[in-house]
């Protein structure tokens, strides 16, 4: 990873102090009156600028729609309300910082009693249209404050920059991206246990940390960005009361820390790890720097190496045991499966499990980043991106660039590595279904006994569990189908499918079939599989041991379970 230790190095690595201000970064949130936060807190309380509150307020369609980035059916709402005879003053946050609408700061007053527009300024969360203005003139967004609800902790107020819809023009290269899709992602596939020390690489505007103070005792955070933590920090102090922090010692919770990637945190372990990194492949040129890279998405390395160094350094900074989860993005090349590159950055001792869940072609990558921070705006810039995309991904023979899931834990063991393709429609939140998939995939992979006359009386199996000795039961979401030819006398297609979690659906031989219907955790494994050999008349002596290696299949993916 020589590279990125080159671009670290003019980085540096500066520990924010999770205590302090923001007085350094001009243009983001400032933090320096704590007693604004309090007010600004409860100013929003008051309002229920929730999402529920704003769900109610315009209605659920609507909100559905902003989550999709279309802006017009709540705005539509606003306006009607405007027309009302006593408007809500939910309207005024609602216009302000989610639509990048302008209001009054009479309006304002009104609708922020304790903080007034004068606090809302000084706190950088609006500002005037242009230069000194009289005391009733419009106000604008600075920033992006958007409500957020989450299981764990409740109702949030999370400020970022704002996105191409409520301003004109290509996205600053520093942005500060807010509560997105992948962002969201991460969040509900994340496996949550109690942790002493988690990381969060890459924190953006902080909402990974927020959900890692629910389950770990201390959460370090780090960014290339100062502007980011910046916003992470003031996200923390906004909402310390509901995250269950001091805002007199944060640093007792959360480390920020800037810095490039790993560099702030090395030589250090974590017991859990989770990362939406900067791993979106953009063309590199000599000539450029670090200012004009997206540092919300660009690492500044060529093709997928950012996401690659991660897999190959990230099992080193784990505690034994300790898990790590990411998103990422891999390129596809000349032809070969897409999980071999993949494989071969695993360094020995990592247990891995890769879920690529979308693939795009070159062209529609392009497209997608692109779009992302608004460059097709500019006709002749944005063809001449676009050819870059396709020469550079040309210059390494991608065919194809994928997207997905990686969950590493460091093993004591030489580890296993997993790769599946899942890309249909899956269940949210994931986090608790990859849990239990995880445990019985231990659960297999543990000594259990071996081939002992009687139960309890064999040896340990170093291989992993066996079976044979097991009750087994059929997964409460797991349902059967079957098809057949009319007047046929049996079904031709035997189908197992998942009502939950990763809702996978598997192909059923007529013996596999049998076992599952007897799953009910009355017989061992090893007694149905000889009652179904007498039932079929099989004589081949591997009959039960080739089954029994189907019904593992089934197990790890959580078709069937263990009897409790």
């Amino acid at each position: 990873m020589a590279g990125i230790e080159e671009r670290r190095g003019t980085a540096g690595d500066k520990d924010e102090g999770a205590a302090g201000d923001t007085a350094g970064v001009a243009d983001a949130p400032s933090v320096l009156d704590r007693g604004l936060l309090v007010s600004l807190a409860a100013d929003l309380a008051a309002l229920n600028y929730t999402v529920g509150g704003v769900a109610a307020f315009a209605g659920e369609e609507a909100y559905a729609a902003l989550t999709r980035d279309q802006i017009v059916p709540v705005l539509l709402a606003c306006e009607e309300e405007l027309r009302s005879e006593n408007p809500s003053m939910i309207v005024a946050p609602v216009m302000l910082w989610l639509l990048g609408g302008q209001v009054s700061q009479g309006h304002l007053d009104l609708a922020f009693p304790i903080t007034g527009a004068a606090g809302l300024q000084s706190l950088r969360l609006i500002e005037p249209l242009d230069g000194p203005v009289p005391a009733d003139a419009m106000r604008q967004a600075a920033v992006e404050l958007r409500p957020y609800s989450s299981d764990a902790d409740g109702d949030l107020w999370v400020a970022s920059d704002l996105g191409a819809l409520q301003r004109p023009g290509v996205l600053r290269h520093d942005h500060v991206l807010g509560i997105g899709g992948a962002s969201l992602t991460l969040a509900q596939i994340t496996v949550r246990p109690r942790v002493g020390r988690a990381l969060d690489l890459g924190t953006g505007c902080g909402i990974q940390t927020f959900h890692l103070l629910s389950h770990a005792e201390h959460v370090t955070a780090t960014d290339i960005s100062p502007r980011a933590l910046a916003f992470t920090r003031f996200n923390l102090l906004l909402n310390s009361g509901v995250l269950r922090i001091d805002p007199e010692a944060l640093e007792e919770r959360v480390s920020l820390r800037q810095g490039s990637l790993l560099e702030p945190v090395a030589g250090e372990r974590f017991d859990l790890v989770v990362s939406n990194p900067p791993f979106v492949i953009t063309p590199r040129n000599a000539a450029e720097t670090a200012g004009d890279q997206f540092t919300y998405r660009d690492g500044g390395l060529a093709g997928d190496d950012i996401v690659s160094g991660l897999l190959a350094d990230l099992p080193g900074m784990l505690t034994e045991g300790g898990t790590a989860q990411l998103l990422g993005n891999w390129e596809i090349r000349g032809g070969r499966s897409w999980d071999e590159r993949i494989r071969q950055w695993l360094p020995e001792g990592t247990d891995a499990w890769i879920i690529q869940r979308e693939v795009q072609s070159p062209l529609q990558y392009a497209e997608t980043w692109l779009r992302d921070a608004a460059e097709n705006r500019d006709r002749d810039a944005y063809a001449r991106r676009y050819a870059d995309y396709l020469k550079d991904f040309a210059s390494r023979s991608v065919d194809a660039v994928g997207f997905g899931y990686i969950w590493l834990r460091r093993s004591a063991g030489p580890g296993t590595v997993r790769c599946e393709e899942i890309t249909h429609e899956i269940e949210q939140p994931l986090g608790p279904h990859l849990a239990a998939a995880l445990t019985r995939g231990d659960w297999l992979r543990a000594p259990g006994e071996g081939s002992g006359t009687t139960p309890g009386g064999g040896r340990e199996n170093p291989a992993g569990r066996d079976l044979t000795w097991e009750y087994l039961l059929v997964a409460g979401d797991v349902t059967e189908e079957r098809h057949q030819r009319p007047g046929a006398e049996h079904p031709g297609v035997i189908l197992l499918r998942q009502g939950a979690g990763l809702r996978r659906t598997t192909l059923l031989t007529t013996e596999l079939a049998g076992f599952a219907s007897a799953c009910d955790g009355e017989l061992t494994a090893g007694q149905i599989a000889g009652a179904l050999a007498a039932l079929l008349g099989e004589n081949d002596p591997l009959f039960s041991s080739n089954l029994l290696a189907m019904v593992r299949q089934l197990v790890l993916e959580g078709f069937l379970i263990p009897a409790p």
